[in-house]
């Protein structure tokens, strides 16, 4: 830790180089303490609020140097919880803002979709299209299943395939989304199944990983293969 905070105070005992075009890396020490301020600059490059560089370079140069800071470290925790809720409460806002819009999007399209030839729509929302039909054994609620299936979102974003796997997938039926519960039991071993899921019956407002929005719709193509005892 003693030795990170020394190549800080390296780095800004040369802040006032920092604009050069180009700086001599003749060594370790040289290269390590450009790499820190790479990471630096990259970090608040990133940061959703605009920072005035010569004040943070003062005020890090202040601390790290032992020299008196022009506000206390009480200020400090002050400043910086207020910014922290600032950024907490834009998130919050532009993730509803995205919600919504996702909501009315995806409701545009299971609209358009509900007119297409051959698709169901159950009175969950639910849709779905019989591509193959199957004469197996229907699965239900108590089985595991073992299945082939692509995600896509609406836009044709693909965010999960057995078919890319290589292999199919076993699962509880219990295990998986409200959606893939409802429909699994309408199949028979051997049905493909072209499904579209509201967001009620997905992941909802939470969304899931950085791939599924707040409120998609998710598509799905889904064979079941088998019922695995």
């Amino acid at each position: 830790m003693r030795a990170f905070a020394f190549l800080l105070v390296v780095f800004f005992a040369v802040a006032p180089a920092f604009a050069a075009d180009k700086v001599e890396l003749k060594n370790d020490q040289d290269r390590i303490s450009y790499a820190v301020g790479m990471n630096i600059g990259y970090t608040l490059k990133g940061q959703e609020f605009n920072l005035e560089l010569d004040k943070v370079l003062a005020g890090l140069s202040a601390t790290f140097s032992g020299k008196d800071t022009q506000m206390s470290q009480s200020e400090m925790g002050m400043i910086l919880n207020s910014l922290q809720q600032q950024l907490q409460e834009k998130a919050l806002a532009e993730q509803a803002e995205l919600a919504e819009r996702n909501l009315k999007a995806g409701q545009d399209y299971l609209d358009a979709h509900s007119k297409q030839e051959g698709v169901t729509v159950l009175e969950s929302g639910l849709q779905y299209k019989v591509l193959v039909k199957g004469d197996g054994v229907a699965a239900t609620e108590e089985d595991t299943v073992k299945v082939h299936y692509r995600g896509t979102l609406v836009d044709g974003t693909e965010f999960d395939s057995s078919y890319t796997r290589g292999e199919p997938a076993e699962f509880p039926v219990q295990g998986v989304i409200p959606g893939w519960i409802e429909i699994l039991q309408l199949m028979h071993v051997g049905d493909k199944f072209q499904v579209a899921i509201p967001p009620a019956l997905a992941y909802g407002e939470a969304g899931a990983g950085q791939i599924i929005e707040p409120n998609s719709v998710l598509l799905f193509e889904l064979e079941l293969l088998d019922i695995v005892k």
